[in-house]
């Protein structure tokens, strides 16, 4: 959808949504990118529950869809998070996912999430929620496939030139963990859109332009199940690999020892237009 960032979007959420359901009736489940509601600003935080999500919730019970509406900044107290609500069809939030990893040092002011977010849809499948830059970190959708998630559903906004190196990060997300992987970037000040929808052999479904836009994506989760049993592609198991790995990663340990080099990286803040490193030598010339 296209997003602006200087006013909310959420009457136009709810008019695209009745568009949608109009034309496409037989859709169960309904996804708008990240921070769709508000923009970008943390200035615009809403408390959850609240008057937003309870538009989205009279959304999803008009329609008696799963919605996940992208995401939107929530407060609790003095702090920020960025969270994405999960509301079933009978317009109930089930579920809260925030950001595990936000966008430092862009993203400021917003504290990460520390808890991880499946949920099961009856006689479907379980689905696993992460946003945007969670997806840098492989860590995060490997959790969510060891918790059972079939379907990764990945709200995005991404309006830089990274989104290129995105693309492939998505389809490598879901053919390591043999999943679908629905990663949705807004387009306007929310995006520069080519989102992406990748099958469980690391295939690509369905790859937007930068135009807004209905997709439009029949599912078989079967497909993921037969995966996991005999291989990507019949090839393979990474799943069960890792299940049976014989090495526990030690990186993960929070220990002097383990985050030496990382130490030596310097603090996670904006660079300026003063920043040199790498551009000069020890005394201070430049290289």
């Amino acid at each position: 959808m296209d997003v602006v960032a200087d006013r909310e979007n959420l009457n136009e959420m709810g008019r695209r949504l009745d568009t949608l359901m109009a034309r496409f009736p037989w859709v169960q489940m309904v996804m708008f990118s990240e921070l769709c509601a508000f923009g970008p600003s943390p200035l615009r935080a809403q408390l959850l529950p609240g008057p937003a999500e309870t538009a989205f919730c009279r959304m999803a019970a008009h329609h008696g869809i799963w919605l996940i509406p992208g995401s939107l900044f929530e407060r609790i107290g003095e702090d920020i998070y960025n969270t994405a609500p999960v509301i079933d069809p009978n317009g109930r939030v089930i579920a809260r996912y925030r950001k595990m990893f936000p966008f430092q040092p862009y993203e400021t002011g917003v504290k990460p999430g520390v808890e991880f977010v499946v949920f099961d849809v009856p006689k479907v499948g379980r689905f696993g929620i992460s946003i945007c830059y969670d997806m840098w970190f492989p860590e995060t959708t490997r959790t969510l496939a060891v918790m059972g998630a079939e379907v990764i559903l990945h709200p995005t906004m991404t309006d830089t030139i990274d989104r290129e190196v995105e693309l492939p990060l998505a389809r490598a997300n879901a053919t390591v963990n043999q999943c679908f992987f629905f990663d949705i970037n807004g387009v306007g000040d929310g995006g520069t859109g080519r989102s992406i929808v990748v099958g469980p052999s690391g295939n690509i479904l369905h790859e937007a332009g930068g135009n807004s836009e209905f997709i439009l994506v029949e599912i078989d989760l079967a497909r993921v199940r037969r995966e996991r049993e005999i291989g990507t592609q019949g090839l393979g198991q990474p799943l069960k690999s890792f299940r049976d790995r014989l090495v526990d990663f030690d990186i993960y340990r929070r220990d002097e020892a383990n985050e030496t080099y990382l130490r030596t990286l310097g603090p996670l803040v904006k660079p300026t237009r003063a920043s040199q490193a790498g551009l000069e030598t020890s005394d201070g010339r430049p290289a």
